[in-house]
Parts: structure tokens; C-alpha cells; sequence
């Protein structure tokens, strides 16, 4: 059983959610997002998002139109390749599509890039076999200036 925290953007109040690996996140439609899927391969008991991200994951499965395999969404900082900045921290970050073929991937990112939901959503070449994307608080100032063209850009 995970005890999840939610900061529901509209109240401006955390919530707290007790589920177990097989149900649906807080805030999930139709049941497209797991428990273990959000956590992944972190060993926390205590999981955290934001409603607004919950909603954005809402609108981009509807958006793509079918399953999107989930490698995983929160993950610690120590627990694996992501520092203290790291959207997984905050929870509002995945990495999907791991088990998509390159084309499949390809759609996923046009259709997360187009889809206007996502604060970030990484270049195909920082991510060569998955896709990552994010709802931060708000765009950071690097990803302003480098990655400022990848918004407007479509990988075929």
C-alpha cells in the first residue's frame, strides 16, 4: 500500500491518497495509470504529484489514443540517475514507451510535443530509447535557451 501525496493546483492543499500497486493514481481516468507504473522502481512507501499532472497524463492518453507503456514517473534522486532537480523528484516527470518500437516512440513524441500539455518534453536524441516529459512549475531558463527550437521541431 502506498500512501500518495497530491497537490491539488486548485485548492492549493496537498492531499493524501492510500492505494495499492494495482489501482489507479489519484485523479486518473479510466485507469490508464497504475500505482507500480508511477513508482516504478522506487522502494519509497510515500509517492508525490500534482493534480495538474495527473490531468496532463489524462489528456495525453486521450490524445495519443492508445496504451502508453510507463517505465516509470517518481524516482528518488539516489535512486538512480537523476540529481536534486529532477522533475521524477518532484513527480511530475515520466519516462515512457520503453517497449515501443522507434516508430511508435517517434509518435509518441510528436504527439506529446503538439499535444501543448507538457511544460517539457526532452529531444528524441537525449533519449534514444524511451520518451521523457514533464509538467514543471515553469520552464527553466537553459531549457529557454537551448532547447527552445525542439518545441516547434518534429522528428520523423
Amino acid at each position: 500500500m502506498a500512501k500518495i501525496l497530491v497537490f491539488n493546483n486548485d485548492t492549493d492543499r496537498m492531499e493524501t491518497y492510500y492505494r495499492g500497486e494495482a489501482e489507479p493514481m489519484p485523479y486518473n481516468t479510466n485507469g490508464t495509470l497504475r500505482v507500480r507504473e508511477f513508482r516504478g522502481s522506487s522502494k519509497s512507501n510515500i509517492l508525490w504529484t500534482t493534480k495538474r499532472c495527473m490531468q496532463s497524463w489524462n489528456s495525453q492518453r486521450y490524445i495519443f489514443g492508445a496504451p502508453i507503456p510507463v517505465g516509470f514517473a517518481f524516482k528518488r534522486p539516489y535512486e538512480g540517475g537523476h540529481g536534486n532537480q529532477s522533475q521524477h523528484y518532484a513527480g511530475v516527470a515520466f519516462d515512457v514507451g520503453q517497449r515501443l518500437s522507434g516508430t511508435q516512440r517517434v509518435r509518441l513524441w510528436n504527439s506529446a510535443n503538439n499535444s501543448g500539455v507538457w511544460t517539457y518534453v526532452e529531444p528524441l536524441s537525449l533519449t534514444p530509447t524511451w520518451v521523457h516529459w514533464d509538467k514543471r512549475f515553469r520552464e527553466a531558463s537553459l531549457f529557454n535557451r537551448r532547447f527552445s527550437y525542439v518545441k516547434k521541431r518534429k522528428f520523423k
